[in-house]
């Protein structure tokens, strides 16, 4: 038996530095990237309540990076379903040989409105 896992397209928002202002500060322009073959998958009830009380964010979303992907997952927004969310704190990666399938990383995600 073969076990066929595939992810969705996701949009992810990606800020890129197109000068500075006056006082020497970053100007970012943000422009949409598609990412295909993202898993996403939901947190225990215990992980919800866990990061409530550590960061006070309602996760909705776990999201499975695939390997080789070089794209910033941190303070980012990302849609997916008709819908936005915001990532919360830094993705975990994993070494991807030591990895049997195509996800090495994952991200977090809040409900963005």
């Amino acid at each position: 038996m073969r076990l066929n896992i595939k992810g969705i397209p996701v949009k992810l928002s990606v800020r890129t530095q197109t000068g500075v202002d006056g006082f020497n500060r970053p100007i970012y322009e943000t422009s949409q990237e598609v990412v295909e073959n993202v898993l996403v998958g939901e947190l225990s009830a215990e992980d919800v309540v866990n990061e409530i009380n550590l960061s006070g964010k309602r996760i909705a979303y776990v999201l499975a990076i695939p390997k080789g992907d070089t794209h910033i997952w941190e303070n980012t927004e990302v849609e997916f379903w008709g819908m936005t969310f915001k990532t919360v704190g830094i993705p975990t990666q994993g070494i991807d040989d030591n990895i049997p399938l195509k996800w090495n990383k994952k991200v977090k995600v809040e409900r963005y409105e």
